[in-house]
């Protein structure tokens, strides 16, 4: 790997989450804090083979919708920042046919009052090239299925399921529209760099950590936002997005998916 490269993917990772580091704040008590993620469509409860209408007015169902969040932060009121260590901040999100809500119990948290949650969509250049015993759990390629094991990189987002709009398109196989979403900026040659920043705050709410409170921060998930904003998507044009430019265009609207809905004390 080339010099040039090696600097623009590491100038990347720091620029974006500053590769998960160490606890900025300390703190000598610790608690927990959880996060929920509602996966809503249209402002109901996602749900599986569901006929929906998307943004370009076309009729759609959903079969599978998964993505990687990492790199977690926590912001204090008082502007300090506490950063999950770098072996605790790679989560696999996934909906559930059983419709429960995913939830992530996040340990060893300092105590205090927390007004805002960061993390980005994906997994971070370095992990990225990481040696492969570097990366386990829901990282494990092996087990994750979001490996592109042929291109070398993590997918970062995928949603698939199925539209009438999209059969007999040459890249759809039946009525199936399929969107993997991945790319870090490239390893020998550059790509489009796909992993997305997300900060969220509830005007008027705080998550308060103790020894004995563990608060919960209910993040909605808006999954039509993939398709609408700020470019809306027609399913027709595309049914099928890998290792293609053409993913920055849903990378770009699902940045505005996540939204803190409440924070149960």
């Amino acid at each position: 790997m080339k010099k040039s490269i090696l600097f623009i993917i590491a100038l990347t990772t720091f620029t974006v989450i500053n590769s998960c580091k160490k606890d900025q704040v300390t703190d000598a008590g610790k608690g927990s804090l959880r996060l929920e993620f509602d996966h809503q469509v249209n402002g109901a409860a996602m749900q599986f083979n569901k006929d929906y209408v998307n943004a370009a007015g076309e009729t759609m169902q959903f079969t599978l919708f998964k993505y990687f969040i990492s790199n977690i932060s926590l912001v204090r009121t008082d502007g300090t920042i506490y950063t999950l260590p770098k072996d605790e901040c790679y989560y696999l999100i996934e909906e559930l046919a059983s419709g429960a809500n995913p939830l992530l119990t996040l340990n060893n948290i300092p105590t205090g009052e927390y007004k805002e949650v960061r993390f980005i969509v994906g997994v971070d250049s370095l992990k990225n090239c990481a040696p492969l015993n570097e990366r386990t759990g829901a990282l494990d390629p092996a087990t994750s299925g979001m490996y592109w094991a042929w291109n070398s990189g993590y997918i970062f987002l995928k949603v698939e399921g199925k539209s009438p709009v999209v059969a007999g398109h040459p890249d759809a196989t039946g009525d199936n529209f399929i969107y993997h979403i991945g790319l870090f900026g490239g390893y020998s040659s550059p790509t489009v760099n796909n992993i997305k920043s997300i900060t969220l705050s509830k005007s008027g709410e705080t998550a308060k950590v103790s020894s004995s409170i563990s608060p919960q921060v209910h993040i909605v998930v808006d999954v039509m936002e993939i398709f609408k904003n700020p470019t809306t998507f027609s399913l027709a044009t595309k049914p099928t997005i890998h290792v293609d430019p053409a993913s920055k265009t849903l990378a770009d609207n699902y940045v505005d998916m996540f939204s803190i809905d409440h924070i149960h004390k």
